[in-house]
């Protein structure tokens, strides 16, 4: 990708595998003002809360032998299914001609998920990709540093 810039309008979508922010981009490069425009949160508890059942056993070649069986991990499973809700999410709102550059911010796991589901409509519009978790952040604290990582991109 070539050196972005937050021009006007350009969406910065800060995501982890959990919840993410929608944040569109008031000013210039120069001097960027993010304001919030919209978030999802996904509610997903550890696997343990969410499993239901022992793992299974099955009979191993030996004698009165059994291995256990490797049960589904729910907690991972719906963090990348939230990957997967939040492509189709960004597909609506680029088929609605909602933006027309985007900024990812994610982790690179993340942002992996997210690249694999996405459709080329919103593929087309990533001006960027930010590889840093900054859910946790502040809106002032992520544009300082999306400013940072781009400029130094």
């Amino acid at each position: 990708m070539s050196k972005a810039k937050l021009t006007r309008d350009t969406w910065v979508v800060v995501t982890d595998s959990e919840k993410a922010l929608f944040l569109r981009n008031l000013t210039d490069h120069a001097d960027p003002n993010l304001e919030i425009i919209g978030s999802e949160t996904q509610d997903n508890p550890s696997d343990q809360a969410q499993s239901a059942n022992r793992p299974g056993r099955k009979q191993d070649t030996g004698p009165g032998q059994k291995s256990a069986m490797e049960d589904t991990d729910w907690h991972q499973l719906a963090k990348e299914r939230f990957a997967a809700d939040l492509s189709d999410i960004l597909y609506k709102k680029a088929y609605a001609g909602e933006f027309d550059r985007v900024v990812l911010v994610a982790s690179p796991e993340v942002l992996g998920n997210l690249r694999q589901d996405m459709h080329k409509e919103v593929l087309a519009r990533v001006v960027a990709e930010v590889p840093k978790t900054l859910t946790n952040h502040t809106v002032r604290d992520i544009e300082k540093l999306v400013k940072q990582e781009l400029d130094a991109a």
